[in-house]
């Protein structure tokens, strides 16, 4: 009897595709995302590996699992080249697969331009400082661009927009030597 206790297997258990969009047929592909690999947790919540561009730099990775908001876009153990490449986003969304029991979320739903203009508008203005400018980088976004939902192309013309519309706050500063521009919220006024 003891030795049927050991020899009893659980059956295997296979991951569930991928739901479909109902409206295209087609499984999730968030705007302004480029998901390049996808794990299951313990309890086949999705983790994704995505890039939002190629930067200067090369293309960079970030890693978020779609069942317990864990998201991470940077190896903070290294002094230079902190972003991930694809091999070390791959492994670190693999550790984080084999030891999450989250339940699978929602696919989070698109939310409508106000919404994203809103959020973009608090990013700027929580990033002010007393003492100084702070450039803002549209690679910073990278851990909420699953819940954003939009290219960078967008979110640069509401940057602009936001120049425009309350110079107060942010900023622009085009390079001389190229057509490079870098958006800088102003320092906060003193009292």
């Amino acid at each position: 009897m003891a030795l049927t206790l050991f020899a009893r297997r659980p059956a295997p258990v296979e991951a569930p595709a991928p739901e479909p969009w109902p409206e295209i047929g087609e499984t999730w592909k968030p705007e302004g995302v480029t998901i390049a690999e996808r794990y299951y947790n313990q309890a086949h919540a999705v983790v994704l590996v995505y890039t939002t561009d190629d930067g200067p730099y090369g293309t960079c990775y970030s890693v978020a699992c779609l069942g317990c908001h864990y998201a991470t876009r940077e190896n903070g153990q290294r002094t230079y080249s902190t972003r991930y490449g694809l091999a070390d986003a791959a492994k670190v969304a693999n550790e984080h697969a084999t030891t999450c029991r989250a339940l699978p979320r929602d696919i989070p739903a698109r939310p409508d331009d106000d919404t994203v203009r809103e959020r973009l508008h608090a990013w700027v203005r929580g990033a002010r400082h007393r003492d100084k400018d702070v450039q803002l980088w549209v690679s910073d976004l990278d851990l909420i661009r699953l819940t954003l939902q939009r290219t960078n192309d967008w979110i640069v013309g509401v940057l602009q927009q936001l120049v425009v519309d309350e110079p107060e706050i942010v900023r622009i500063e085009r390079s001389e030597y190229s057509d490079y521009v870098s958006y800088y919220a102003r320092r906060l006024p003193e009292n």
